[in-house]
């Protein structure tokens, strides 16, 4: 389940409803990654765009590959500005057993930064600066990977 918001995460409502979810599927472990804006480098917020299309694409092949080991994934992104202070991206493994939640935490987490189509930029002084130093090109990427 991959869910994009507006602006900052409700991350208590957001676990509070995949623990639920967890739960009635009698998983044994759940494991958790929460990504917050800090304040760093003179930045007031940090700001996203979204290629939703091959976000979800990308997702539903994780979401395969976690399913092959009995585990279920789930992802929350904001899209627009995320203040300081606010989280902008979520990410848990439900499994039955707690080394496969953990691995599969890890490996999502990585190849999110380098492979989702999410861009994102830091708001200084009331300008949306793209991060080149935090950007990967994206694979098959096309015109974007002129950027």
């Amino acid at each position: 389940m991959v869910s994009i918001f507006q602006g900052g995460l409700e991350i208590s409502a957001l676990i509070g409803e995949w623990h639920a979810i967890v739960s009635a599927k009698n998983m044994g472990a759940f494991a958790l990654f929460v990504g917050t804006a800090r304040d760093e480098n003179g930045i007031s917020a940090l700001s996203f765009d979204i290629y939703r299309p091959l976000l979800e694409r990308w997702f539903d092949d994780w979401q395969t590959r976690a399913a092959a080991r009995g585990a279920t994934i789930f992802m929350a992104h904001s899209e627009g500005d995320v203040p300081i202070g606010k989280s902008s991206y979520a990410a848990a493994i439900a499994s039955p057993k707690r080394r496969v939640a953990l691995e599969l935490l890890d490996d999502f987490v990585e190849d999110f930064k380098k492979n989702a189509p999410i861009w994102k930029y830091d708001l200084i002084d009331g300008k949306r600066i793209f991060a080149y130093d935090r950007a990967s090109l994206l694979p098959k990427s096309g015109i974007l990977a002129t950027l």
